[in-house]
């Protein structure tokens, strides 16, 4: 039984490109036709039926287990050939009742309290150091680079999206800046040296805030930048600017409106905040299962009618929307090609399950941007609409 259905499932989705596959009672069949070709074997029957039952996590679970083989271990074309698919409208019913039935339980997935958001941050953000200086940038910056031009370094795509914010920022010296999802302090830091801000930085993540204490202190800047233990809802203003990187997919969609609530409670009257964050570019709808058990629980990539209305709701003005498309893919190419040079540095870490976990998060991801919905958007915010001005002309000069 579970075959013939698996078999629905596959040939409703691929149409463009084909995809061969072999199942585990010996059975092959090809779904689509043309290129790319992709081969792929499912070597259990209760892998076949945990597909069935959920296709995004069965499949994502069954390559961390080795119980989904794709020939040359192409994840990348596979990725491609079924997002683009995707994309193109092929789907099954199971996949749609997936998606309403996750529409329908969003409050309760992304219910995140202080106390649910630290455990969440501390799922993915408190693995270990070690893990991230084998695929981050040397200043760990973990959101997407900006790159302007295809010959740079990763390190130099990093420098150039900080740079971008400050621009759109506005900094100006002695400004008092609060860094909403600090990371590991490398904005905050680039916020003090480079444009003379004080900075407040605030983390969920013990990790984080220890090793951007070190950070700070290293540079000598403990009187321009304060990281802090702390929730964003805690804190207390005002400040001339805020910058939020790679925080709101965190947020969950029930605390839009309590988020942009707290940036317009402690944004100065005539001040600036950025938010820079994944976004999709279709209609609302759900997180990957996959990456919400194994990535980031709670997380959710937000539509920019969801987001916008919010921001509405809070009295603010929207003065700039850039939309970053293929910048988030370079990026995550560039992690990838870091993990899987230094994987034996994260076998001795976790495991060979571990690390077909993060190659097929990071892999799914790039695709995600490529093949799929997913883009950055960069939302400018103010309280007063001259805050800012009225051109694009200071962001190039």
């Amino acid at each position: 039984m579970w075959e013939r259905v698996f078999e629905q499932i596959v040939r409703s989705i691929v149409k463009q490109g084909t995809l061969d596959v072999t199942l585990p009672s010996g059975r092959t069949f090809r779904a689509g036709s043309g290129a790319p070709e992709i081969a792929v074997e499912i070597k259990t029957e209760s892998r076949l039926a945990d597909i069935v039952r959920n296709p995004d996590l069965g499949m994502g679970e069954g390559y961390m287990d080795g119980d989904i083989l794709i020939e040359n271990d192409d994840l990348r074309g596979f990725m491609g050939l079924i997002l683009g698919n995707m994309r193109a409208g092929n789907r099954h019913w199971i996949q749609n009742a997936q998606v309403g039935l996750g529409r329908q339980l969003r409050r309760v997935s992304q219910f995140n309290p202080a106390t649910r958001a630290r455990k969440n941050v501390a799922h993915h953000y408190d693995l270990s150091a070690e893990l991230y200086d084998i695929f981050l940038d040397d200043d760990r910056q973990y959101s997407c680079a900006y790159w302007p031009s295809d010959d740079i370094t990763l390190e130099e795509a990093q420098l150039a999206k900080k740079r971008h914010i400050a621009k759109k920022l506005l900094i100006e010296p002695g400004m008092r800046v609060l860094d909403i999802g600090c990371g590991w302090g490398g904005m905050a830091i680039t916020l003090a040296e480079e444009f003379g801000a004080q900075v407040v930085g605030v983390t969920l993540s013990e990790e984080q805030h220890k090793l951007g204490q070190e950070r700070v202190a290293a540079r000598g800047l403990q009187d321009k930048v304060d990281i802090r233990l702390q929730d964003y809802r805690d804190v207390e203003g005002p400040f001339d600017r805020i910058v939020s990187v790679g925080m709101f997919e965190h947020v969950g969609q029930p605390h839009y409106d309590e988020y942009f609530g707290k940036v317009r409670e402690v944004l100065d009257k005539d001040g600036v905040a950025l938010i820079h964050t994944i976004g999709r570019t279709n209609p609302p709808g759900i997180t990957s299962p996959f990456i919400a058990k194994y990535i980031f629980p709670g997380g959710y990539i937000p539509a920019l009618s969801e987001t916008s209305a919010a921001i509405e709701r809070q009295s603010l003005a929207s003065t700039d929307i850039e939309v970053w498309r293929l910048h988030y893919a370079k990026t995550l190419r560039s992690w990838t090609d870091r993990f899987e040079a230094g994987i034996d540095k994260a076998r001795a870490l976790y495991d060979e399950r571990f690390c077909r976990m993060w190659r097929y998060y990071l892999i799914a991801s790039e695709m995600s941007f490529i093949a799929g919905h997913q883009v950055v958007f960069q939302l400018q915010l103010t309280r007063e609409i001259d805050a800012v001005p009225i051109t694009r002309d200071y962001l190039y000069g």
